[in-house]
């Protein structure tokens, strides 16, 4: 799937990328600032997350619950330096637990991502608006 949009449409955008039933694993590409934690708040709003998002750059994970009792863990793994450091705080037990899984900066953790697993990629076009790959 390939959606340009504009940061007005996120709801939109994200009910599109839901309705698509990717896998639950997801990794975010993109450069820094284009809009992939913005993205993945609106993709919790969409889920129905009790309470605020917020990135998880310095903690690595947050967790969220839905009102219909899900969880949801949103990793930021810019800071990590060694594979290992995701491996310490237990990452394979998040990413095969069966709950939705939005990983940003998933580069870091290149042998430890579950084979099923779904990319979004996003990129900034010249315009403003934002260029979307599901795959």
């Amino acid at each position: 799937m390939e959606i340009t949009f504009s940061l007005q449409q996120l709801e939109e955008v994200a009910q599109k990328i839901i309705d698509s039933s990717p896998n639950k694993v997801i990794l975010f590409h993109g450069e820094m600032g284009v809009g992939k934690t913005t993205l993945i708040k609106q993709l919790c709003k969409t889920l129905e997350v009790i309470g605020a998002t917020s990135s998880p750059t310095f903690s690595l994970v947050n967790e969220y619950e839905t009102k219909s009792n899900h969880i949801i863990y949103h990793f930021d793994f810019y800071r990590l330096n060694k594979e290992s450091e995701a491996l310490d705080m237990g990452v394979d037990d998040y990413l095969y637990s069966g709950n939705w899984c939005f990983i940003e900066w998933a580069e870091k953790i290149p042998n430890l991502i579950p084979e099923i697993h779904s990319v979004i990629s996003i990129s900034l076009l010249p315009d403003g608006n934002r260029l979307l790959q599901l795959n």
